[in-house]
C-alpha cells in the first residue's frame, strides 16, 4: 500500500465542521439535543470551534432523498479554508450512494482530518482512493455524545491521533466497555463490563503493515466499485475489520468472510485485527483463513476497540502499525497527522 497524504494536526481554536454523510439522525427532533451535547463536548474538551455543514441537520428523510446534498457538504467543507477538520455525526447504511457525486481531486488537493466509523467506512475508502489518510474512529452522536461524559479512553485516543504530531505508540485495550446507549441516562445507570483485553487466536512473533479496513457491511456494498481496495493496496497491510455474524446469522458471517478472502484481502495482508467477536465468529474466521485459505501463520488479534461500543480508539488509515503476538499488543508506529 502506498503511503497516504497525512492531514495537518488539529489545534485548540481550530474550526471543525460536523457532517451527515450517511444517516441523518443528528437533525431529527428526538436526537437534536444529543447532537448539541456532542458539539459542546468538542468545544469544551478540545477547545474547537464547531460549525455545521449546510445540510447535516436537515433530518433523516431529507438526507436519504438527497445524497447529492450530502456529497456537496463534503466538497464544501474540504474547500473551505477556515475548516480544519470534518467530524461525522453518525454512520448509517447508504454512504455508497454518494459515489457519483464525489470529486476525488478535491479530496486529494485539500487533505483534512476526517473521522467517523461504521458506514463511514465507505467515505474512508473515498479518501484512500484519493490518496489521503483519514481516521476510523468516533462519530459525534456516539461515542462523543455518549451519556454522562466523554470517557478518558476515547478522549485520549482522539488527542493522540488528531492533535499530536508524535507517534501514537502502544494502543492499550480499554479497561471496561459498555454497549452504545441512545437513551439520556445518568452516569450511574450506564452498565460497564470489565474488558478481557486483546486475544491472539493465531500467529507468532511481530507483524508490521499499514492500516486498512473498516466495517464489513459497508465494505461489502462497495465491492466491485473503484473504492474497494485493490490487491496491491491490501499487500503488506494490517487489515482491521469489525467482523461477525450480520443480523445474528452465522451463515452470513461465513459468506462475507469468504467474499473478502476471494478479493485477496487476507492473502496479501501481514496481520488481521478484529473487534470483539464470539466463539462462533472466531471459528468462522479460522475456518476461512486457516482451513480454506491455508493462512496458518497469519497473525489474528481480536477484541480491538474500534467497533460499535464505548469506548473507542482511533485508527489512522494508512499509518504503519505493529501486531505483537507474543505480548498480545498493538502499536501504531507513526503519527496520524503532520
Amino acid at each position: 500500500m502506498n503511503e497516504l497524504i497525512k492531514p495537518a494536526a488539529l489545534c485548540a481554536g481550530d474550526t471543525v465542521a460536523t457532517i451527515s454523510l450517511s444517516g441523518g439522525r443528528a437533525g431529527d427532533p428526538d436526537m437534536i439535543d444529543r447532537y448539541h451535547v456532542g458539539k459542546k463536548r468538542l468545544q469544551d474538551v478540545f477547545g474547537l470551534n464547531v460549525v455545521e455543514t449546510r445540510h447535516c441537520l436537515m433530518g433523516s428523510d431529507y438526507l436519504y432523498r438527497h445524497p447529492r446534498a450530502r456529497a456537496q457538504d463534503l466538497t464544501d467543507a474540504l474547500m473551505d479554508s477556515t475548516v480544519k477538520g470534518i467530524i461525522s455525526n453518525q454512520g448509517g447504511d447508504d454512504a455508497y450512494r454518494l459515489l457519483p457525486y464525489i470529486d476525488f481531486k478535491v479530496i486529494h488537493d485539500h487533505p483534512k482530518v476526517f473521522i467517523g466509523f461504521s458506514d463511514i467506512s465507505t467515505v474512508h475508502n473515498m479518501f484512500t482512493f484519493a490518496g489521503v489518510s483519514s481516521f476510523y474512529g468516533p462519530n459525534l452522536l456516539t461515542p462523543i455524545a455518549q451519556p454522562s461524559a466523554l470517557d478518558s479512553f476515547t478522549r485520549d485516543a482522539l488527542t493522540k491521533a488528531l492533535f499530536s504530531r508524535e507517534p501514537i505508540g502502544v494502543v492499550d485495550a480499554c479497561k471496561r466497555w459498555t454497549p452504545i446507549e441512545w437513551r439520556p441516562v445518568k452516569s450511574e445507570e450506564v452498565a460497564w463490563t470489565d474488558n478481557t483485553g486483546y486475544e491472539v487466536i493465531q500467529g507468532r512473533g511481530q507483524a508490521r503493515g499499514r492500516l486498512l479496513g473498516g466495517c464489513c457491511g459497508p465494505l461489502q456494498q462497495i465491492m466491485g466499485t473503484c473504492l474497494f481496495p485493490t490487491e496491491e493496496q491490501w499487500k503488506d497491510s494490517i487489515v482491521f475489520l469489525e467482523i461477525g455474524a450480520p443480523y445474528g446469522s452465522a451463515l452470513a458471517g461465513l459468506h462475507v468472510t469468504r467474499a473478502f478472502a476471494a478479493t485477496g484481502m487476507f492473502r496479501h495482508a501481514k496481520a488481521l485485527i478484529c473487534t470483539s467477536v464470539t466463539e462462533q465468529d472466531k471459528e468462522t474466521v479460522l475456518k476461512v483463513l486457516r482451513d480454506e485459505e491455508g493462512l496458518t501463520e497469519l497473525p489474528i488479534l481480536c477484541n480491538g476497540d474500534f467497533g460499535h461500543r464505548t469506548p473507542m480508539t482511533v485508527l489512522p488509515i494508512g499509518a504503519m502499525a505493529e501486531v505483537d503476538c507474543e505480548n498480545a499488543a498493538f502499536t501504531i508506529l507513526e503519527s496520524g497527522v503532520r
